[in-house]
């Protein structure tokens, strides 16, 4: 990934986000140290951001679409989706009790997902959304646990795709389906929080369908040489708007005709 803007210090950006991260401490906005900072200086930050985490002993196990969805982009105020890495400390089981603190989430929002799990690789250019439900193993209902590293969410769309794409944790429910069995697009989601209605949303919330999130996942890591690989989690992108995540709350999801995903907050 080449940088653009000249003498971007792409090596501090992404230690301010790794510290930011390992201290609890959010930064402000990379644009107000460098206004000229550009998508690809972002994604050059997001793996250097990435690369700390792995000497940290973090292995990657899966990648993320972000801001997909119209009540998401319009939340933000960002209109174009991003991607981000999943690595095994970000996951947490079904039905989890997090502590906000530990894990070191700064200021988390919840989201309810469809989540891909690979049988073959996908290298883009070229994905179809055929070719995603071919090489698909399984779905699974998802929460993904979105933070940012940035003040009060002040966020470009540099600033998130920079952040990892704004990801903090993720959990996957225990019901795996095929989803040759489903019509993806119009598979619905339902979220409570704290035992009451929060939201309802269907998988056409994310481009579309969770298979077009994917495939341009796929095509859009192809132009870095960044396969989707086999066995990885491939979280689609949200179909319910953000809520936000405090101590003492609950959130549960239910996948129609599939199963549910629930995560606490201490």
């Amino acid at each position: 990934m080449k940088s653009t803007a000249p003498h971007t210090p792409i090596s501090t950006f992404g230690e301010s986000l790794y510290r930011a991260l390992r201290d609890r401490s959010p930064i402000p906005p990379l644009t107000t140290s460098r206004a000229a900072l550009t998508t690809e200086d972002a994604y050059a930050i997001s793996l250097d951001f990435l690369n700390r985490r792995e000497q940290d002993g973090e292995r990657v196990i899966g990648k993320k679409i972000g801001v997909t969805s119209k009540a998401v982009q319009e939340m933000l105020g960002v209109f174009q989706p991003d991607f981000g890495f999943l690595t095994d400390r970000m996951q947490v089981p079904d039905g989890s009790t997090v502590d906000i603190q530990e894990t070191g989430l700064l200021q988390p929002r919840a989201e309810a997902e469809i989540a891909f799990v690979l049988k073959e690789d996908l290298v883009g250019p070229g994905i179809s959304e055929r070719d995603v439900l071919r090489a698909t193993e399984y779905i699974v209902p998802c929460f993904e646990i979105v933070d940012s590293r940035i003040e009060d969410w002040n966020i470009s769309i540099v600033d998130t795709i920079a952040d990892n794409a704004s990801c903090g944790i993720f959990a996957l429910g225990k019901d795996f389906v095929d989803p040759n069995d489903f019509d993806l697009p119009n598979l619905e989601v339902t979220v409570s929080k704290n035992g009451s209605f929060l939201s309802r949303g269907l998988g056409s919330a994310v481009q579309g369908s969770p298979l077009t999130a994917v495939a341009w996942l796929a095509n859009t890591l192809g132009q870095y040489d960044v396969p989707l690989k086999a066995r990885e989690i491939i979280l689609s992108g949200s179909v319910v708007p953000l809520e936000p995540a405090k101590p003492g709350d609950t959130f549960d999801m239910l996948l129609k005709n599939v199963g549910g995903c629930s995560i606490s907050f201490k």
